[in-house]
């Protein structure tokens, strides 16, 4: 009897349709996309056609990062604009490249819904025209994989496809994975420019029900620009806590990226991370980093995914030293803490004097998201071997405009978060905040042994009122 393989997002499926059916099972890893489909090809058609596959009321998915496919995505908006589509649900991992369904003239169209804010949504969510979902990195592919999320449509970018059918999710495996695993209908487009990386990334072509050939360079980030306070806030997090052999994690953005700048002269660093950029390269380069006291596949830079410039990309490239991992295990706790040393380095937009971490909104403007912050903190935090660094880095300060335009400057370190701040790093998470003024180590101190240590690395002209500030919130003077 000849089997009909199919991507059926739900169980119950009426067999006398559908014939002899295997359903697709949700269960994590399951089904596996790197065997081939026997008797299924994938069907070439150019992006137009492609995106008509797409219809009214749908969830449609978006690969993120650096790997976002711009050819589909601009292709989905003039076939929606062009058939009159509406409630078009559109789930981002998040986008990095251009998003014009987030333009208000699509609005009734689509309703962008993200995991974690960026530039291109942010306004559309502060307009309401746009969702955001808090949650961990590492939990997203739960909600494919427990099917809370079902997806219609996948849009994702794939490698040219190699003598064995097989094509790799380059830069941008992360939650993509689990959502080729739930989509019903999966969207390739075949990037000559997208890098071929190993690890889960890994798929068989036979999975995907439609590819597009095309020709786009990779979504990049703008150079990092070091200012001197960012530069101190790295000196002192690699003299004084990064050790030779630690395995380390940083977010994106300027400081996580200087204080890379700054590990050159260390030896057997090894990368087990949520995301990388150039500056793992340069490390690489000088021979800080080897992998070779990993504990998790040891050898290798573990990551879910990747953004910089070209260079990077080329550096991926059919590079066996890098494995490009599914986000449920690269930020997964107990994996996280098995490594030597986990060295955890994120940053954070305010702190208030007893600990709590706000990182993705400025009061009720909701900035960012949780991504993997919470993830590495506590697994560097519990750490098998008892050496892990959870660390929060921030300038002491931050540049703003008042009601008049006129520039001020405000402390990140503050009595109270803003109104209706979200503490994305709980008072208990916290053990190291650091700024250019120094080290605040908090884990086991009282509420009045943290605002004195958090003071003391505030900047100095607003400490006095800090001072002042927390004597009437604790009712006593901070002290050590």
């Amino acid at each position: 009897m000849m089997h009909i393989l199919l991507k059926i997002p739900r169980l119950l499926v009426p067999t006398s349709r559908l014939g002899a059916c295997v359903s697709r099972s949700f269960y994590i890893y399951s089904p596996e996309p790197l065997h081939a489909l026997l008797d299924k090809e994938p069907t070439w058609k150019t992006a137009d056609q492609a995106v008509e596959a797409i219809k009214s009321g749908q969830r449609v998915y978006i690969q993120g990062g650096a790997s976002s496919p711009q050819t589909l995505v601009d292709a989905m908006c003039a076939h929606a604009s062009k058939s009159g589509l509406k409630d078009v649900e559109v789930i981002e991992a998040p986008i990095q490249a251009k998003a014009p369904y987030t333009d208000p003239k699509y609005e009734g169209i689509f309703r962008p819904n993200s995991f974690f804010i960026s530039a291109s949504i942010r306004k559309a969510v502060e307009e309401g025209r746009a969702d955001t979902i808090p949650i961990f990195l590492s939990e997203i592919p739960l909600l494919f994989r427990r099917r809370l999320l079902n997806l219609d449509v996948a849009l994702i970018s794939v490698s040219p496809i190699d003598k064995h059918g097989f094509c790799s999710l380059g830069p941008g495996v992360d939650c993509t994975r689990a959502a080729v695993q739930n989509a019903q209908f999966i969207i390739g487009f075949v990037n000559k420019q997208m890098p071929r990386t190993f690890g889960d990334g890994l798929v068989h072509s036979s999975h995907i029900d439609v590819l597009v050939e095309g020709d786009e360079a990779l979504n990049e980030i703008p150079p990092t620009s070091l200012t001197p306070e960012i530069q101190e806030i790295a000196k002192l997090i690699a003299d004084n806590l990064v050790e030779d052999g630690a395995t380390i994690q940083t977010g994106i953005g300027n400081l996580p990226a200087a204080v890379l700048h700054k590990l050159q002269n260390h030896k057997d660093l090894g990368i087990h991370t949520e995301m990388f950029s150039d500056s793992v390269v340069d490390l690489v380069e000088c021979g800080a980093i080897t992998n070779a006291k990993k504990a998790i596949q040891t050898g290798k830079i573990v990551s879910s995914f990747a953004i910089g410039s070209k260079r990077l990309y080329q550096f991926m490239d059919d590079n066996s030293f890098v494995a490009m991992c599914d986000c449920s295990f690269t930020n997964n706790q107990s994996v996280i803490c098995q490594n030597p040393r986990v060295t955890a380095i994120n940053t954070c937009l305010e702190i208030d004097i007893t600990g709590q971490v706000c990182s993705d909104s400025l009061g009720t403007y909701m900035y960012s998201g949780f991504g993997g912050q919470i993830d590495f903190i506590r697994g560097a935090a519990v750490s098998l071997d008892g050496e892990g660094k959870p660390i929060i880095a921030c300038t002491s300060t931050v540049h703003k405009h008042d009601a008049q335009g006129k520039p001020t400057e405000e402390s990140r370190i503050v009595t109270n978060l803003k109104p209706g701040a979200g503490v994305v790093t709980t008072r208990a998470h916290v053990h190291y905040i650091v700024t250019e003024y120094g080290i605040a180590y908090l884990f086991g101190k009282n509420l009045r042994q943290r605002a004195y240590e958090l003071i003391k690395v505030a900047h100095p002209k607003h400490r006095e009122a800090l001072e002042k500030a927390a004597y009437e919130r604790l009712k006593c003077m901070p002290s050590p």
